[in-house]
């Protein structure tokens, strides 16, 4: 199988620290993506995935799965003897499902945005307004303080041990940093989280 990522990109990140976990980094080719170049326009890769958004894998088949959770979801469950990152029990699973969508709605998204909206990195490929995007940066500064607080006597995310969950925030607080968004000298518990994350393996892939 194939994956088209962009390896400088949080997104493909989010993968590749999912796989490493997982011990399956083995199982995919890993094929780059120059998306400031707009090679995720072209009509082959459109073909892939028609949100022109990175990763997408290409199953042997030629199956397309598009969608970062969709592509971990997929190395879950076809990989059952591995570390569950998604939860085990139905508790679990329920907390990392509410966890990875409250990291994506109030910390990821608005991150991305934003980055669009003030870089004008994809300023050939749409209208970024500037006020949005720093409108944007002050929720996920408030988000930061929200983790902050959460992880206060928590030494994970949720359900006291490693989950998808702590991937995505992590590797959303390292992308936050091409927009001047960092951990402040107060949040300590965050910052205690963040160098706990960053000391595992996956984290250097």
């Amino acid at each position: 199988m194939k994956i088209f990522e962009t390896k400088s990109a949080p997104n493909p990140r989010r993968v590749r620290i999912f796989m490493a976990e997982k011990g399956l980094l083995d199982k995919a080719e890993f094929v780059q993506v120059d998306i400031e170049k707009g090679e995720n326009l072209t009509p082959e890769y459109v073909a892939r995935n028609p949100m022109k958004k990175v990763p997408v894998m290409e199953l042997d088949d030629g199956t397309c799965i598009a969608e970062t959770m969709a592509i971990c979801r997929y190395f879950e469950e076809a990989y059952p003897d591995t570390p569950k990152l998604l939860g085990e029990t139905p508790v679990e699973k329920a907390l990392v499902e509410q966890w990875l969508r409250w990291l994506e709605f109030y910390f990821f998204m608005p991150t991305g945005m934003c980055f669009q909206h003030t870089t004008g990195y994809f300023k050939d490929r749409m209208n970024p307004i500037k006020e949005w995007g720093e409108e944007c940066g002050k929720g996920v500064e408030k988000f930061m303080h929200f983790l902050d607080k959460h992880l206060e006597g928590n030494e994970y995310i949720c359900c006291d041990r490693f989950t998808a969950a702590d991937i995505n925030a992590f590797t959303t607080i390292a992308f936050a940093r091409v927009v001047n968004i960092r951990i402040k000298p107060e949040q300590a518990n965050l910052q205690a989280w963040y160098d706990r994350i960053k000391a595992r393996p996956s984290a250097q892939v």
